[in-house]
């Protein structure tokens, strides 16, 4: 994809409310001697959705990981809620308010239902885990018919709804997502996406990761594309979805 077009700003297009929670300025990232991340600069705001997208190998998941402490960038910073996280370990991050469900899930697949959420909230306390279990079934009330039930068991959908249930155990601010629609059916996809609507109304900043880019562009405010580890656009979802050389590169347009 070719944008003639270069990003002025990373928080390109509008802002919902002024309120930065999450910046990144010139990151770059590096595995090894790969250059992954080459500058990126971005915002996310409290109480948007703002979704990442990009062919394979773009740096989206480099991304998150940076952002989650999985990674640490070699120049530059990230900020959360105003305090440089740059090198902060990833764990520390979570009690800060940073949650991540990954590609994959990752659940634990021989631990039950209950306990991958248990998991979750570890670092919350009894009383906090309660509330956010109770919470997170109502979200996902199919959980709460099988917490018996070993992770593994479940079908990709219900794994799916698990990884993200799981991250909202410990209480995040910002919630990271890394392609939840992966491997699920078209039914599932909608529902998958209608819940995370639904977890952006209760105060939580949503960070989205999606190869199917026409349903992340529906649920988000803002977005950024992309490429060779580069942001190349910013724009609101709606311009977004509306430019051809998105059209044409990643909603299937020829």
């Amino acid at each position: 994809m070719t944008v003639a077009t270069p990003v002025e700003s990373p928080s390109a297009g509008h802002r919902v409310n002024g309120k930065t929670l999450l910046e990144l300025q010139g990151v770059h990232t590096y595995y090894g001697h790969i250059h992954a991340l080459q500058g990126i600069d971005l915002v996310v705001e409290r109480d948007e959705i703002v979704t990442l997208i990009g062919s394979n190998g773009a740096g989206k998941t480099t991304t998150l990981k940076t952002i989650s402490g999985l990674l640490h960038p070699r120049e530059g910073k990230v900020l959360f809620d105003g305090h440089d996280i740059t090198h902060t370990p990833a764990h520390e991050l979570v009690t800060r308010g940073i949650a991540q469900a990954p590609e994959g899930r990752r659940i634990f697949s021989r631990l039950t239902v209950l306990e991958n959420l248990q998991m979750g909230g570890f670092t919350r306390t009894a009383a906090e885990r309660a509330e956010s279990l109770e919470r997170a079934l109502t979200l996902f009330p199919r959980l709460g018919e099988r917490l018996s039930q070993q992770g593994g068991s479940l079908s990709g959908g219900e794994q799916q709804m698990l990884a993200i249930a799981r991250a909202l155990m410990s209480r995040p601010r910002l919630l990271l997502l890394d392609e939840p629609s992966l491997g699920l059916s078209p039914i599932l996809v909608q529902q998958i996406f209608q819940l995370i609507k639904q977890i952006s109304e209760q105060d939580v900043t949503i960070l989205l990761v999606e190869q199917n880019a026409l349903q992340a562009l529906a649920v988000a405010h803002r977005g950024y594309v992309l490429q060779t580890g580069k942001v190349i656009l910013a724009d609101t979802a709606s311009g977004l979805a509306a430019n051809p050389d998105v059209r044409r590169a990643y909603l299937g347009e020829i």
